[in-house]
């Protein structure tokens, strides 16, 4: 009986031990259910497909595109855009094609582009040709150079030529020498013209030259031994002058008659002393009367 009593025993044990484990894998399955539950409830916020629908505007997948021909600075890019996508959206399609900041850009197709306006209310077909125009930031900096540094540029360019008495056509006449009447020079002063002619000159042509100011005509007489021209100062565009190499106290100079420098008239031999008084005379300043 006691055999009985220890067997029935053991039975139930093993029955509990069954039914724990039953207990325990549906317990197993209800939690797995439960977390299943909640995926699916939090799954609109949680999934991929839904990260994406909410981002839908800026994707392209599924919307009606259309192919044109952009044309800027004599390049053409092939393009694929939406053709419910905005002016805006094409011109930063542009700016990635080409470097061109959206805000320099200016889109031609059928007149200017509006940038409000999708591609299919402008009717934008396929293979249509849009023309862009505009300049790079690096194109712009390269234009509007500072004025100083352009000016510092000239300047060296005008220090690297050659001084005007090395040059050819000055070189014969300065070759021959000073004029025997030329007129005495005093160099580092400045004086008023004297009231007599400049004479004891040369000419271009190595011929002997004089300068008379007529101040009450406002006229410039340039006197050879052939003629005397009676020129206005006012039609006097500009006086060249230089200094002579080896000869300091004297100058070249040139009296420009017409717009270009091929009617400069150049006189050699000039005192030092008269040079300013001369330029400013003949260009209007006055100063020395």
């Amino acid at each position: 009986m006691a055999a009985q009593d220890g067997n029935e025993v053991g039975m139930e044990t093993e029955v509990s031990l069954k039914d724990s484990d039953v207990l325990c894998d549906d317990a197993s399955a209800g939690d797995a259910a439960g977390t299943d539950q909640a995926s699916i409830a939090d799954g609109e916020n949680s999934s991929p497909q839904a990260c994406a629908l909410s981002n839908g505007e800026d994707r392209e997948e599924g919307q009606e595109m259309v192919e044109v021909k952009i044309i800027w600075n004599k390049n053409k890019y092939d393009l694929k855009i939406p053709l419910d996508g905005t002016g805006a959206k094409l011109k930063e399609k542009i700016h990635t094609l080409t470097g061109l900041p959206p805000a320099m850009q200016k889109v031609m197709y059928k007149g200017l582009l509006p940038e409000d306006k999708t591609l299919r209310e402008i009717k934008v077909t396929n293979g249509a040709k849009i023309m862009v125009v505009g300049s790079t930031i690096n194109d712009v900096l390269a234009v509007n150079t500072p004025k100083e540094v352009i000016q510092q540029e000239v300047k060296a360019e005008e220090n690297k030529k050659e001084p005007l008495c090395r040059q050819k056509q000055h070189r014969k006449v300065l070759d021959k020498g000073k004029p025997e009447d030329i007129m005495p020079s005093i160099k580092g002063t400045k004086e008023r013209l004297p009231t007599v002619p400049l004479s004891g000159m040369y000419n271009k042509s190595g011929g002997k030259v004089r300068l008379t100011f007529k101040l009450e005509q406002d006229q410039l007489w340039i006197g050879t031994k052939e003629r005397t021209e009676k020129i206005p100062m006012g039609s006097i565009k500009d006086v060249v002058t230089e200094p002579i190499e080896g000869h300091e106290d004297y100058n070249m100079m040139a009296f420009q008659l017409g717009p270009t420098e091929a009617s400069q008239y150049w006189v050699y031999w000039v005192p030092a002393q008269y040079v300013d008084a001369i330029k400013d005379t003949v260009l209007g300043k006055w100063q020395y009367f």
